[in-house]
């Protein structure tokens, strides 16, 4: 059941409820170009924390010192949890680095902010977002490694962060909605449909099952809890949940309740379309937003492919999660929650 029967006010006035043609128009609020003493100092913890050849899966803040940039990522989580939910940190000039030292700063930056989850049921805790060829139609696919349209979703932790490597030849841009938004928007056109998010609905979980659950989790699209609302989506895994004969369905009207949400994802007054450079790092907060990434074509020469490094962070000072959230998060404890374990993970980084 809910965790409350109360809906959340008629209309929710925070900072994460943008409007995507609204924050388009002043990039200033979430594109941040890094400066030449940033990058510098960047390189010089990557390097130091590479000259003892260490376990970039262990790296931790105390292992990356950043005297000057330490101050803005202190800002950065601020502006994720209780901000506009997402920023772009520009000017990394990743075509000199080794995979190697992209990962690091990348994980170092990370580790600022919080620490990395586990991201699929090898226990990479740096994902690799690519096409390799995957079927899109099967349903243990996760669609990431795959050149087709995502549509909008969250990820299985607070904040996910991307790092750019190398672009696709054409399209994959990457499109951010809030939440909370979509919300405002179905409350005052069909409070009748609205409601019916916060009831639980089957998710599957693509094949990636810890111990003792199910094959699919069930945690309402919309959760009001501690007097904020937070979002859990991916509508081809609540389509693909109908696989599994135990699974709850969905009415006709709880149907129409998740079509008016994705039309309201795909509205172009409400998402924000950006196309991330090489070197730019963009963080996410997936409790307040949902992100997606268009479909792409891509180079012929498989050295020059789009390709981006991936990572799921926890954040300290976050807020809470109901208990439902257990079901996908393990834990709901603040600052060490989210990532996906299944028995015999162990935390690593491919590079």
């Amino acid at each position: 059941m809910n965790e409350t029967t109360d809906l959340p006010p008629d209309r929710i006035d925070i900072p994460a409820a943008w409007i995507g043609e609204d924050i388009a128009r002043h990039s200033e609020q979430w594109l941040v170009e890094l400066d030449a003493k940033d990058v510098t100092e960047l390189e010089s913890a990557a390097t130091g924390f590479l000259a003892g050849s260490r376990e970039i899966g262990s790296l931790t803040k105390v292992d990356f010192p950043l005297p000057r940039l330490a101050g803005h990522l202190a800002t950065l989580r601020q502006k994720l949890i209780t901000g506009i939910g997402f920023e772009v940190l520009r000017g990394l000039p990743v075509e000199k680095y080794s995979a190697e030292m992209a990962a690091t700063i990348f994980c170092g930056i990370g580790a600022h902010l919080g620490s990395a989850r586990s991201q699929n049921a090898q226990g990479h805790i740096l994902g690799h977002v690519r096409d390799i060829g995957a079927d899109a139609r099967n349903a243990t696919t996760r669609i990431y490694q795959t050149a087709e349209r995502q549509t909008f979703h969250t990820d299985s932790a607070d904040v996910v962060g991307l790092l750019c490597l190398r672009d696709a030849m054409q399209g994959g841009e990457s499109l951010l909605v809030s939440t909370v938004t979509i919300y405002n928007e179905m409350r005052k056109s069909r409070p009748d449909l609205v409601r019916l998010l916060f009831d639980p609905i089957a998710t599957d979980r693509r094949g990636e099952i810890p111990e003792g659950e199910k094959p699919y989790f069930e945690i309402p699209v919309l959760n009001w809890h501690a007097g904020l609302l937070t979002g859990i989506y991916q509508r081809q895994y609540i389509d693909s949940a109908q696989r599994f004969p135990d699974a709850m369905r969905p009415s006709a009207a709880h149907v129409e309740a998740l079509d008016l949400f994705d039309n309201l994802a795909n509205d172009l007054r409400l998402k924000l379309s950006m196309r991330l450079r090489p070197g730019d790092m963009q963080f996410v907060y997936n409790h307040s937003l949902l992100h997606d990434r268009m479909g792409f074509r891509d180079w012929p020469d498989p050295d020059k492919r789009r390709h981006m490094l991936r990572l799921w962070l926890s954040v300290p000072g976050d807020r809470p999660l109901p208990e439902c959230f257990r079901q996908r998060y393990g834990s709901i404890a603040i600052g060490d929650r989210g990532g996906i374990i299944v028995k015999g993970t162990r935390l690593n980084v491919p590079l």
